[in-house]
Parts: structure tokens; sequence; C-alpha cells
């Protein structure tokens, strides 16, 4: 029993940290694109503007794998549970079945972060088409 304890543990471990690294790029998002609207206000030069597509799709993927695995590790986290003895393994594939593995695709544009990463693009867009007038 104190090995399913600690096994679990460790798997909780690992959603956490998928949980905060979420958090962090979301974070780091939004500071780096102000900080891009501030120069491109203060130098009124419209390429920071441009600048900021980068950012923001690159984290949106990044942000998208990360959510993938901390949910292909909540479902391993419940089938983990129910098992009589552990072996401590991590690897997701020893107890999820193909079909239970995320798509990337489909956890990018997923309501989790579609939201937050598609309304930096659109702010993004209506400043590039309102400061190139």
């Amino acid at each position: 029993m104190e090995d399913k304890i600690r096994y679990l543990e460790m798997i909780q471990n690992i959603i956490s940290r998928m949980a905060n690294n979420s958090f962090l790029l979301k974070e780091w998002t939004a500071i780096l694109v102000s900080a891009l609207f501030a120069l491109s206000a203060k130098d009124s030069n419209i390429a920071f503007v441009n600048v900021a597509f980068l950012p923001i799709i690159v984290f949106w993927i990044l942000d998208g794998y990360f959510l993938k695995i901390e949910r292909e590790y909540r479902k391993f986290y419940d089938k983990a549970r129910q098992l009589e003895k552990v072996d401590f393994c991590l690897d997701t594939k020893s107890l999820l079945r193909k079909d239970e593995m995320e798509c990337l695709t489909k956890v990018i544009f997923s309501k989790t972060l579609l939201p937050f990463y598609g309304t930096m693009l659109l702010v993004v867009v209506v400043i590039r088409i309102l400061g190139g007038k």
C-alpha cells in the first residue's frame, strides 16, 4: 500500500508540473506580447506587433503539448489507482490504450487554450490592422 501511495504521488507531481508549465507559458505570452506592444507604441514601429505572432503561436503549441501530457497523466493516474501491484513505470503507454491518448491538434484548439491564445491572436491582428493605417 505504501508503494502505491508513493507511485500515485509521483504521478500527481507530474500532473502538477504540467499544470504549472501551462500557467507559466500563459504568463510569459502575456508579458512578451505586452512588451512588444509597448515597444511598438514607443517607437511607432509596427514591426514589433508583427513579431508578437511568434511567441503566441510557439507558446500555444507548447502549452497544448503540456496540456496533452497532463490530460494523459490524469487518465494514467485513474488507471494506476486501480492497480493491485505497482511497478513505478511512468510511461503512459504502459496503461493507456492508443485511443485514450490525446491528439495534440485537438488539445491546441480545446476550450481550455483557444480562448486565451485565440484572443491574443485576435488582439494582435486588430492592432496590426489599426496600426497599419
